[in-house]
């Protein structure tokens, strides 16, 4: 036995007298061939069977300050033991395998579990403190998420049904927690595949470039409540008294104090905000990362507070594709992520190669609903890098008089103005019906629009990019949306990218911003108010990309107030102005776009351009609309 099964054993004893099981020592009992930990109040005989693992195991395990966390674990057929993966949120991971699980009600994906538990690993969920039916009070990513998330990779490792050998997978919250436990270096955690986080939560989402998103996280609260009553259903069904009464407990309190107040409290980044900056924690992570990114992530973007710039090169895989939150279920991310856990917790070396460490898939489409879009989703072409992170070189287009985008860094002259705030189209409301919404009224005074001639040659845009704006406005504050178009020759507009900033947050780091990627000091010190009518350097940041423009297409830039992207519903600054773009020599706006050769480079593959883009509305999330300038 290891210092750390050791340790974990210790621990169980410690707490035997809470009266929660450790599932080493739980008593267990059969039911239609599904053996389930035995806990207070539990019915087995009630759970369903489900014919894809061989035993559940549910119960409670113990974290560092006694407080019981609950979990449910699937296991494979056959002797054992097992490698362990685990799924780790505040969502339904403790309710695994229960009544609404098996129907589909779950924030997980039933077809990965599957597939995990038939390539012979155990899936391990759990809910965080607080959530669910696990005791504690509930903070949202601090520091002890990753503290518990440690206690949790140990505990796995000491069960007899475990060979030591951890890992974890899965996206949104659960890809968080990978990365807040990694960063405190469990001894028995292998490798982790985390997918779609919020690595800085406020710039991530809160508030993109200072701007507050309040709707989503009230989205978020909403949606968290469902995943408790699919819990609350599960339990009922089993008859199981303790989970019933911990969700009513942690219902009520989620009411009294949560999520929407923090930010409320908090509305500019300040040391409690910053203790949920994960990114700035996972420079400690030492076990390798398959990390997975959707260009136009309608729940947290691409911009994961670019944590892969963190880690380890030789440690670090990453696949990026368009397209929406749940790409992680991609049956084609499937298949690297069961080889990446094969090579790192089962030692099968040749199961997943080192190169390429970066994947990008550029024009995924898909047909279908819900879970089934997601997994069939295939890309049109690919870039393949040998090293993360790729290198783009920095490719500059000046916005100049007339509303044009001059393919050089030319300065113009004047400058134009529009009413403020008129906000922008919605785009991506639903990402299952994804698409642009109706243009508001006045539109036509309450934005800017610059154009490019066509292009002469194909252009792969990929990576973040910067909107160097030089902006004033009558008002002592005013918040800018930059959207990123193609115009193609058919006289229809695809959405590409989109950025926001305040412009009181626009002070730049100047350790962290480069050419390509502006990056907001955001801090209560740093803010500052406009001058009357006197314009300022605005960097707006548009989150990573992948995209293909190609020779005789056009690209375009709006810029006007913050409308919805997804799931943000923006409150701008609300007072009207008349705001004002500057492109004279003194004042030189321009897109900073990264690029990659159309024919590759060393370390970097390009698959064939198919030479038509695809039909509009096929590619996932970068839906078309007709040119409403045309």
């Amino acid at each position: 036995m290891t210092a750390g099964r050791s340790s974990l054993a210790g621990l169980c004893l410690g707490v035997s007298l809470l009266a929660f099981p450790c599932v080493g020592k739980a008593q267990e009992a059969r039911s239609g061939g599904s053996v389930i930990a035995a806990v207070s109040g539990y019915n087995p005989e009630l759970v369903r069977t489900a014919p894809f693992w061989g035993r559940r195991v549910v119960g409670y395990l113990p974290t560092r300050d006694h407080t019981p966390l609950r979990y449910s674990v699937l296991l494979p057929k056959g002797k054992g033991p097992f490698p362990v993966v685990i799924n780790y949120s505040g969502y339904d991971p403790g309710g695994i395998g229960s009544s609404a699980y098996l129907k589909g009600d779950t924030a997980m994906s039933v077809s990965l579990d599957r597939d995990l538990v038939a390539h012979g690993y155990a899936v391990f969920g759990v809910n965080a403190r607080g959530t669910g039916c696990s005791e504690g009070q509930f903070t949202f990513l601090t520091p002890s998420y990753g503290q518990d998330g440690y206690d949790i990779v140990e505990f796995a490792a000491s069960q007899p049904w475990s060979d030591g050998h951890v890992g974890m997978a899965n996206w949104s919250w659960a890809g968080m927690s990978q990365i807040a436990t990694a960063s405190t270096r469990p001894p028995h955690l292998r490798a982790i595949a985390p997918g779609m986080v919020l690595g800085d939560a406020r710039l991530d989402s809160w508030a993109p470039g200072g701007v507050p998103n309040m709707q989503f996280p009230s989205g978020w609260l909403l949606y968290l409540q469902s995943r408790w009553d699919a819990l609350k259903e599960g339990a009922q069904t089993e008859h199981d008294q303790r989970c019933l009464d911990r969700l009513a407990i942690n219902t009520d309190a989620n009411r009294k104090d949560n999520l929407r107040d923090l930010i409320l409290r908090h509305p500019l980044r300040d040391a409690e905000i910053e203790k949920r900056n994960l990114a700035a924690r996972t420079s400690q992570i030492e076990v390798p990362v398959l990390s997975m990114e959707a260009f136009q992530d309608e729940a947290v973007t691409s911009r994961e507070g670019y944590y892969q710039d963190t880690l380890a090169p030789e440690k670090t895989w990453l696949v990026q594709t368009n397209g929406q939150h749940d790409a992680y279920e991609s049956l084609r991310y499937r298949s690297l992520l069961l080889g990446f856990f094969d090579r790192f917790l089962k030692g099968h070396e040749a199961a997943f190669s080192d190169t390429p460490h970066v994947r990008v898939w550029l024009e995924s489409g898909s047909h279908g609903e819900g879970h089934e879009k997601v997994e069939q989703m295939a890309p049109r072409l690919t870039l393949s890098g040998a090293h993360y992170p790729i290198a783009a070189t920095p490719h500059v287009f000046t916005l100049a008089a007339k509303g044009l985008l001059e393919d050089n860094a030319t300065p113009s002259t004047g400058s134009d103005s529009y009413a403020y705030p008129v906000r922008g189209p919605d785009v991506d409301v639903d990402a299952d019906h994804y698409g642009w919404g109706a243009l508001p009224e006045h539109w036509r005074e309450g934005s800017l629009a610059y154009t490019s001639a066509p292009l002469g040659k194909t252009l792969i845009a990929y990576g973040p990019a910067s909107a160097d704006l030089w902006l004033s406005s009558d008002m002592p504050d005013t918040d800018v949306e930059v959207t990123l178009t193609e115009l193609r020759p058919d006289h229809q507009e695809m959405f590409v990218e989109r950025g926001w900033l305040r412009l009181s947050d626009r002070a730049q780091d100047p350790t962290r911003s480069t050419l390509l990627r502006p990056f907001p000091l955001d801090h209560v010190d740093t803010t500052q108010s406009l001058a009357p009518d006197e314009p300022v350097l605005a960097r707006v940041e548009l989150s990573k990309m992948g995209h293909v423009f190609r020779a005789g297409s056009r690209l375009r830039l709006w810029i006007d107030a913050p409308g919805n992207f997804g799931g943000y519903g923006f409150s701008p600054w609300l007072l009207p102005a008349t705001n004002r773009l500057w492109h004279d020599p003194q004042h030189l706006s321009r897109l900073v776009l990264g690029t990659v050769p159309e024919q590759g480079a060393p370390g970097l593959a390009v698959s064939a351009i198919p030479a038509a883009p695809g039909p509009c509305n096929d590619v996932l999330m970068q839906p078309c609309r007709r040119d409403p300038l045309q």
